[in-house]
């Protein structure tokens, strides 16, 4: 994805109306606390509600990841453009099958307000200017609201299964850019 690791700290990925995706930050801690400490917003999610020094930890790894030659595992800040606020995080991660896989969460003040069509919207059109040719989406079946926005943004049902490490119905989306 992105190779100038010089400015990895406040690199800004890209923008949409209301929104600004970056590099994650150790000052994101409340905010990325907040977002990994509730067990509504990783209810359809790989990890478990962790410590404040877990997460902190768990943040730490997370920016380490932006300097790694090959990185496949990228997580970035999602904040609200006018409020400099933190509302989440944006995963755009290599599969088990070497295929690109988005997923995003919210802190739960903000869910209902358009943002993950948004931010979904928003990755399409910089998945495309970075020359993807393809993003997949898995979602937990019971997850009416990510499936909506998928299927909304032109993702296709490709495969049903279970997923190994939530144990719950899933169904891989996909979208060819």
């Amino acid at each position: 994805h992105l190779t100038d690791c010089k400015s990895t700290i406040l690199k800004m990925i890209f923008e949409t109306e209301r929104l600004e995706v970056r590099y994650l930050k150790l000052e994101d801690i409340e905010g990325y606390y907040k977002l990994q400490s509730d067990p509504l917003v990783l209810k359809y999610a790989t990890g478990e509600v962790d410590t404040y020094e877990g997460v902190q930890q768990n943040l730490k790894e997370v920016i380490a990841k932006y300097t790694l030659p090959n990185n496949d595992f990228w997580i970035y800040a999602i904040e609200h453009k006018k409020t400099k606020s933190f509302l989440g995080t944006l995963a755009l991660v290599k599969d088990e099958q070497n295929e690109d896989e988005i997923g995003y969460r919210f802190i739960r003040e903000y869910w209902g307000n358009g943002l993950g069509y948004e931010i979904c919207e928003g990755l399409i059109a910089y998945a495309k200017q970075i020359k993807m040719i393809k993003l997949i989406g898995n979602v937990v079946n019971e997850n009416i609201a990510s499936a909506k926005i998928l299927e909304k943004l032109n993702f296709k049902p490709v495969h049903q299964f279970v997923s190994k490490d939530i144990g719950l119905p899933e169904t891989k989306y996909e979208l060819k850019l």
